[in-house]
């Protein structure tokens, strides 16, 4: 079907068509699962400090999380994020649909509480949003010199628990941003926000040894691809074009949506690997993401970015 004359898009505004309108987008076909990729095994730390643990057979986020919860005798819902090979809130670390084979995970729970009443002086607030797609949404960025950045309160990593006293746990990234998005210029807002568990507020002991050193922890060629439905299964590492073209995929969807979403973009440049033009394309993203009702110019975007990055010009 080429582009523009995909019908389901004709009645939709600009704005409303940056925005998923349901819950979940359906996952792409799952291929069939790797022989061992159930048997897979991770260590894995709480952030703030815990003994370390194993955990494996999950092909999820949702099911990665509940399976880090009974090791370490928690609540799912306490997880907030996890990044890959450091226990610092470092979101070019998080964890995405990648997992390398040798990956070590630590999991940030939800720490202390707080309050902040803003006065919106800008239509932007600086705030690029992303989830960890088990109903959690928190901060990835804060853009220097936005009004969020003058509000030293909010920090990256925090969880979005409450917008205007409503509560926006379970809702999902876009969601999320749309709300933020559409507060009234001129007005005071208030969120109510829970920070990562630091270190000092529940200090546990470490495993004999402590933790992994950083500089020790290496990437296999291989990765476990978590998916949204179906099971994960074992892949050669993204290459270097591939790992480039999600980059800047994820850039866009910021630039669209004002969220991040490491795994919507790999999924999205796995549906171009194979396409020749934007109208094959752009099929592909209906069949896997049509929920997400991206309007024509985000898809030629995002068909150029991922021309660009295999004629290496990113």
């Amino acid at each position: 079907m080429p582009l523009g004359l995909r019908s389901k898009k004709k009645d939709r505004s600009r704005e409303t068509s940056k925005l998923v309108e349901s819950e979940a987008a359906p996952a792409p076909p799952a291929a069939a699962p790797a022989a061992g990729a159930s048997r897979l095994q991770f260590h894995t730390q709480l952030a703030h400090g815990s003994p370390t643990g194993r955990v494996g057979g999950f092909g999820s986020a949702r099911e990665l999380y509940a399976k880090i919860a009974e090791a370490f005798g928690i609540d799912p819902a306490e997880i907030m994020f996890c990044t890959l090979n450091t226990h610092k809130v470092d979101m070019d670390k998080l964890l995405g649909a990648q997992i390398g084979l040798e990956d070590f995970i630590f999991a940030h729970i939800k720490g202390q509480r707080k309050e902040v009443e803003i006065l919106k002086t800008d239509d932007v607030l600086g705030l690029t949003i992303t989830d960890n797609g088990t109903g959690c949404a928190f901060i990835k960025r804060i853009k220097e010199g936005s009004l969020m950045d003058q509000t030293k309160i909010v920090c990256v990593g925090d969880h979005v628990e409450t917008i205007n006293g409503k509560n926006v746990s379970d809702c999902r990234h876009y969601e999320v941003a749309k709300m933020l998005k559409d507060l009234e210029k001129g007005r005071t807002f208030k969120l109510e926000l829970i920070e990562p568990m630091k270190a000092f507020e529940k200090l546990e002991p470490r495993s004999k040894g402590g933790t992994l050193p950083e500089a020790k922890i290496s990437r296999g060629r291989e990765t476990l691809r978590l998916r949204t439905k179906g099971p994960a299964t074992v892949e050669e590492m993204p290459t270097e074009v591939e790992e480039k073209a999600i980059k800047k995929v994820d850039e866009l969807l910021e630039t669209y949506m004002g969220i991040r979403d490491i795994e919507l973009a790999a999924t999205m440049v796995e549906a171009g690997r194979d396409k020749k033009n934007p109208d094959e394309f752009a099929v592909a993203l209906d069949e896997t993401l049509g929920d997400f009702a991206f309007p024509d110019e985000f898809v030629f975007d995002v068909w150029g970015a991922i021309g660009d990055a295999k004629q290496g010009r990113l």
